[in-house]
């Protein structure tokens, strides 16, 4: 049974048996706004039912989607940015850095690890974009390189999965060494000839784009993800015109050659898995 109420100067009926949806139960679509309950759209991989938005999602939850039986080893789990430059705008890099690490339990930006996929080994960095961004500092860099000698060493191919706003602000020159330093490890993973995979994800852009992100033996990426240097906005102030529908896409990129192929999420582990068993085991 309801009751009426009049509130500046209307009125509206509450009904005294409404109850409460319990909170964190459902996920909503950002695209087409479609409420999806949260374990039906964690077993559909995190993409919408219904119009095939892929959700950003972080490094545990690809290791989830890749790996077999879930099991991996986690690698440098406790590498951590320092405040070399003692850098502070509104609040200090260090409070930055605690408060990150707070509010989505990662201590980086990147999750690096090892183990197999379809029974064959692999080692995988996936950035997490709710730290700060997915933004590259120099412990992003160093995490980075450190899988790269691991998969040199244990003779296992890489996989890198991109979602960066690209480099640290906070770190300056110390953020943008780590282009150069990654991109010199992956000349050594070449050099060795063990393959390397890049996938990139919603949004991948600034130095993550310049550097690792399409440095791949073959490069990929998931479907309707944004990949670019700068921004849309920023191109188009900067050149003055409008800019083509889709542009920075990563359908525009495949049509443009940048991009290998576009694999949908529930046939990302299978792609990567026979394209390793196809060049190199």
């Amino acid at each position: 049974m309801g009751w009426f109420k009049r509130k500046n100067q209307g009125i509206f009926t509450e009904s005294k048996d409404k109850k409460d949806i319990p909170k964190g139960l459902w996920d909503k679509c950002p695209k087409c706004k479609k409420l999806t309950p949260k374990e039906e759209h964690k077993m559909n991989y995190w993409v919408c039912s219904n119009c095939d938005y892929h959700a950003r999602i972080n490094s545990k939850q690809y290791f989830s989607i890749l790996f077999d039986n879930q099991k991996y080893k986690e690698i440098n789990q406790n590498l951590t940015a320092l405040d070399p430059l003692l850098f502070k705008d509104t609040k200090s890099y260090t409070d930055r850095l605690k408060k990150a690490k707070e509010t989505t339990n990662f201590k980086e930006a990147i999750s690096t690890a090892y183990g197999k996929i379809n029974n064959k080994y692999i080692a995988i960095a996936s950035m997490n974009f709710e730290f700060i961004g997915g933004s590259i500092s120099s412990a992003v860099g160093e995490k980075i390189c450190r899988l790269i000698q691991v998969a040199i060493k244990k003779k296992m191919p890489l996989l890198i999965i991109s979602k960066s706003g690209g480099a640290r602000m906070m770190e300056a020159a110390f953020s943008l060494m780590q282009l150069a330093k990654t991109s010199g490890h992956l000349s050594l993973l070449s050099q060795a000839k063990i393959p390397y995979i890049s996938l990139l994800t919603d949004p991948t852009f600034g130095g993550a784009t310049a550097s690792f992100s399409m440095l791949g033996d073959i490069n990929i990426a998931e479907p309707n993800a944004l990949i670019g240097f700068a921004g849309p906005r920023v191109i188009k102030e900067t050149i003055g015109k409008d800019l083509p529908d889709g542009f920075q896409k990563s359908e525009f990129l495949l049509e443009k050659g940048f991009l290998d192929f576009i694999v949908h999420r529930k046939e990302l582990k299978n792609k990567i898995s026979n394209f390793i068993n196809l060049i190199y085991y």
